[in-house]
């Protein structure tokens, strides 16, 4: 995000690459975006596209709304970011480019191991993950089709062919699948026996949703997998957050260490994202 300082125009708009998306108040006419867009585009020669954000995220698909305001006709974006890449549509996908450093920050809190990503979007986590981590292999989970064709192609484009790894649809769905996903025991290979799938590192970036599908993080998860919860909630409801994810932890038969708990970011006037990292026992 960044902060304007002129006077009567938008206070911060989001550069996302060659587009800028920017939320006009009401009563800022047609004329007055054109002259704001055409200084935007001025002062940053990288800046081809101006939208204007006419609704916010919505739905399971966080998808929102944008009008043309002035440059190239498009809403793809080229976004590029912890030496990483991304190609995406802005009205069809959801993405941030506020949560740089919180991906940053969990990809430097990877050491080893196979890692899951659910509500993956086009990949910025797996990505980061992948790139900036010593992960061994992403698995990289979305429900958005849209989203998961752009994540293939900026697998692509970050060169992580078979480092990270497309698990498309519910979550829900993925979970019973990998939970009898398997591979040869390394101790009797020539006997064949399986062994359910596991991961060491769980990321939830989960979007604004009743469900908390902590029961399909525990599904996949064994002694010493480290989990990255995110929920939103007022200031003074965090530790809401941290019994909900006891009580559920409780309830499918899983010991938790609570780690760390960190507000990520302001969402709105004393609402907040917040990210609880816990250790399965």
């Amino acid at each position: 995000m960044i902060k304007n300082k002129f006077k009567g125009e938008p206070r911060a708009f989001d550069i996302l690459g060659n587009i800028v998306l920017v939320k006009f108040d009401r009563k800022i006419s047609v004329k007055a975006k054109k002259k704001f867009a055409a200084k935007i585009m001025k002062s940053n020669k990288a800046i081809k596209t101006v939208l204007e954000k006419t609704r916010g995220f919505q739905g399971r698909l966080r998808k929102q709304q944008t009008n043309w305001i002035a440059g190239e006709k498009t809403k793809e974006a080229l976004y590029h970011e912890n030496g990483c890449v991304f190609r995406l549509n802005i009205d069809k996908v959801y993405f941030s480019p506020r949560l740089s450093n919180e991906r940053k920050e969990i990809a430097s809190l990877i050491k080893r191991g196979d890692v899951l990503v659910m509500f993956a979007g086009v990949g910025p986590y797996s990505i980061v993950i992948a790139k900036n981590s010593k992960a061994e292999k992403v698995f990289s989970n979305e429900i958005n089709r849209e989203a998961n064709r752009y994540a293939q192609l900026n697998i692509e484009l970050n060169n992580l062919k078979g480092k990270v790894i497309l698990v498309p649809g519910d979550i829900k769905r993925i979970a019973k699948k990998l939970e009898i996903f398997s591979s040869y025991s390394k101790k009797n290979p020539e006997r064949g026996v399986w062994k359910p799938f596991k991961f060491d590192v769980i990321v939830m970036p989960r979007p604004q949703l009743k469900e908390s599908f902590l029961k399909e993080a525990f599904t996949l998860s064994k002694k010493g997998t480290r989990i990255f919860y995110y929920d939103f909630c007022k200031a003074d409801e965090i530790n809401l957050i941290r019994d909900k994810i006891k009580s559920e932890a409780k309830k499918y038969k899983k010991r938790i260490k609570i780690l760390k708990v960190k507000k990520t970011g302001e969402i709105a006037p004393y609402k907040f994202r917040v990210r609880v990292d816990f250790m399965i026992l």
